[in-house]
């Protein structure tokens, strides 16, 4: 193991100091005295589509992604990789049909589409389930994961790791989604630079255990060679980890509906494109789109390189807990350790950009939520733009504080990235069904949109433990196709609910969404940059199946 060398925290240092010194320069740069909640919470009109599709992704990936998905890299393989491929193509689909809903409504948070569509009851429920899932499983689980990897490869504590993150990420945020959305663009080039580096690494690393030098391509080689499973992108039900990732569900199944709520019904990721006109959204999205091609590469192909390496006999202890369990979470710190001076230094800085950007974005959500559709609704309807910001920059600390406070409780856990996705998904069916068929159904009803709201959580809970509570009489549906089931229940709830008491005239009109068609157009470019991505998808799944 190469211990951090002075050049490591020379590089460290620049990258830190470079993003709180641009971060300043971009709030100071602001010419009013006093910030409104909109500039604030959405930087109005400011963002240029490329900062767009850096924060979408920033916010996006973060430890969850390089220490969690390459430990699903180590334990599944390849086909973990659905997760930021499929997700490619959703962006597009939001872009095309999702988005301009929202611009043509003037949406600017997710529960205000919710209280408009539906009535304030729908909007607090969701608002409350919304902010319980950024605090109690996004905070926590990308504190917990980024304290988990920094500490293994710097020589300092677990605890001093996730006050250190918090304190960098509440200093990020409190400059508003401005200073978050410009920063991110550098936070991007410096994590796929840092990711890039570490693949590199990984796949020389593994070249040189079979003789061949440091040879990328000789790598890829060997993982085809040692470990094909690990490069089979669709499973059948014979796989061991089927229920993990079940079959075609990974492409047009419960990873649609998983990826569709995540990327266009998500306030920390829809946030990025709503204060942009149509046009420069859209280009931000689909540069998300092509970054997410990359995702992979960085994240997942050194866990597959670590499980050959630990196949074949190296880093037997090092994969090991304290009570000497394997862990596949700790792949990708494992390989970290492994960098020499200078570079491990800029894997370093990835991380921890990583992880900052993604908090600062979740927090920022966060913050937005509670001050515009619960406290200025429930607690001061008279809230002037000042006092919205303060609030909104409290609730970032005080978000964090508890997100730091749970985070170590999740020690326990064996893949974070696979308990995040699950536990996120009790919530994703009901919240797509909610916006879907309030977007595009004109018929359906508030009392509709309100069981959905009630029952996501409930229908998610019974497909999960009934097989338990009934000693296996019922099924155990892998987690994928349960999002399925209950989306699909849930929209026949809402369907059936609308049909037997439809809402008067005027009380329809009061709750209607303007849908433009014509928005639905795009530009030549915005095809042929689709045509693009949908075809290394295609080719992807192919050689890969």
């Amino acid at each position: 193991m190469n211990p951090l060398q002075p050049a490591d925290y020379i590089v460290f240092l620049i990258y830190f100091v470079i993003v709180t010194s641009y971060g300043m320069y971009i709030y100071r740069s602001k010419k009013n005295a006093v910030t409104s909640s909109n500039d604030y919470f959405l930087a109005e009109g400011s963002l240029t589509w490329w900062a767009i599709g850096a924060s979408l992704i920033a916010s996006n990936i973060s430890a969850e992604h390089f220490i969690g998905m390459s430990g699903s890299g180590f334990a599944l393989g390849l086909a973990i990789s659905s997760y930021e491929w499929m997700s490619a193509a959703t962006l597009i689909i939001v872009a095309m049909f999702i988005l301009p809903v929202y611009l043509k409504n003037k949406i600017f948070t997710m529960p205000q589409f919710l209280a408009k569509r539906y009535n304030d009851t729908v909007s607090a429920i969701m608002a409350v389930i919304w902010l319980l899932i950024y605090v109690f499983v996004n905070l926590t689980s990308i504190i917990y994961l980024g304290a988990l990897a920094i500490s293994s490869i710097a020589p300092v504590s677990f605890e001093f790791c996730v006050i250190g993150l918090s304190l960098f990420s509440v200093i990020v945020t409190l400059g508003g989604m401005k200073v978050i959305g410009y920063t991110d663009m550098f936070q991007v080039i410096v994590l796929i630079l840092g990711g890039l580096v570490t693949t590199y690494l990984a796949l020389t690393l593994l070249s040189e255990q079979f003789g061949f030098g440091k040879d990328i391509f000789k790598g890829l080689s060997i993982i085809a060679d040692k470990a094909p499973g690990h490069l089979q992108m669709i499973f059948d039900k014979s796989n061991p980890h089927y229920k993990e990732l079940p079959g075609m569900s990974v492409i047009v199944g419960g990873m649609l509906i998983n990826n569709l709520a995540y990327w266009g019904c998500n306030q920390y990721i829809v946030q990025r494109a709503l204060g942009a006109d149509l046009k420069t959204a859209r280009k931000g999205i689909l540069f998300a789109a092509f970054l997410k091609l990359l995702v992979p590469v960085i994240a997942v192909l050194p866990g597959i390189a670590m499980y050959v390496m630990h196949q074949n006999g190296m880093f037997q202890q090092e994969m090991l807990d304290a009570a000497g369990v394997l862990k596949p979470d700790r792949a990708y710190p494992t390989l970290m350790n492994l960098l020499p001076a200078g570079l491990k230094g800029i894997a370093l800085a990835a991380l921890t950009a990583a992880i900052v950007a993604s908090l600062a974005g979740k927090a920022n959500s966060i913050s937005t939520i509670f001050s515009l559709d619960i406290y200025r609704k429930y607690f001061n309807k008279n809230a002037s733009e000042r006092k919205l910001v303060r609030v909104g920059r409290l609730t970032v600390v005080v978000a964090m504080i508890i997100g730091a406070i749970v985070a170590p409780s999740l020690k326990t856990l064996d893949q974070a990235y696979q308990f995040i996705q699950e536990y996120v998904g009790f919530f994703s069916p009901g919240v797509l069904a909610i916006f879907l068929l309030g977007m595009f159904w004109k018929k359906t009803t508030a009392n509709a949109g309100l069981a959905g709201a009630l029952l996501t959580v409930p229908i998610a809970t019974v497909l999960k433990f009934l097989p338990v509570w009934t000693n296996g009489a019922f099924p155990d549906f892998p987690f994928l196709d349960r999002m399925t089931i209950a989306f699909f229940m849930i929209v026949f709830i809402m369907v059936g609910v609308s049909l037997l008491k439809p809402e008067p005239v005027v009380l329809h009109e009061k709750h209607k969404i303007e849908v433009d068609t014509s928005m639905f157009k795009v530009s030549s470019g915005f095809i042929i940059g689709s045509f693009i991505i949908c075809s290394v998808l295609v080719a992807l799944y192919t050689v890969f199946w």
